[in-house]
């Protein structure tokens, strides 16, 4: 089975995988992160660099769906596919960081790998206002971040609601990370993990 957690920028999704995994003995895929060449280089010059950035995240993240959909155990994935081409990419076009070339060449590669995957059987989405994000971005202190302007993570947010308002592909399950604590709070990590229950046992 292939579960999913998609969300913001700061929204708890890697810590929810890790929670996760550990609590369900679950598989986890993380987000090309540390060991990412382009992210410093990014938020130094987001015009210059958000191709580059987003043909990174999108093969990253296609060889991961690849290696899942030849897993026998059950995965939880730190972001999806979809993300990228639904949300930062236009998202950077939108802005004016990204060329209109550059876009639709991305889109163009993001159709082809697309083809040929499945999307999960649950995609949780973790719900979280600017606010939350902010403080939960600078708690976790990564200098590469410490630029991320509040309009980026506003439209960013906006585009993440007009997806998930037509997410069709699969299950879905909504957390709001304003009202719940689950990297703190056992109790609260206890509820999410009940919700996920009650969606995976709806899926057969």
């Amino acid at each position: 089975m292939h579960l999913a957690i998609a969300g913001n920028i700061g929204s708890g999704k890697t810590t929810l995988t890790r929670l996760l995994a550990k609590q369900m003995k679950w598989k986890p895929y993380y987000e090309s992160v540390e060991d990412n060449p382009y992210l410093d280089s990014f938020y130094d010059d987001m015009k210059r660099w958000s191709f580059n950035l987003q043909v990174y995240f999108l093969n990253s993240r296609f060889r991961q769906v690849i290696e899942i959909k030849d897993s026998h155990q059950t995965i939880i994935q730190d972001r999806t596919i979809y993300e990228d081409a639904y949300i930062f990419a236009p998202n950077l076009h939108q802005m004016n960081l990204m060329t209109t070339r550059d876009f639709d060449n991305y889109i163009s590669l993001f159709e082809l790998m697309s083809s040929f995957i499945d999307p999960p059987d649950l995609l949780i989405y973790l719900r979280a206002s600017v606010s939350t994000l902010v403080k939960q971005i600078a708690t976790r202190g990564r200098d590469y971040e410490e630029s991320i302007r509040i309009d980026y993570l506003k439209k960013l947010n906006e585009r993440y609601e007009e997806w998930i308002s037509g997410y069709e592909l699969g299950k879905l399950l909504i957390i709001d990370v304003d009202d719940i604590d689950f990297a703190n709070k056992p109790e609260d990590l206890g509820i999410v993990i009940d919700k996920i229950n009650a969606e995976i046992h709806g899926l057969f």
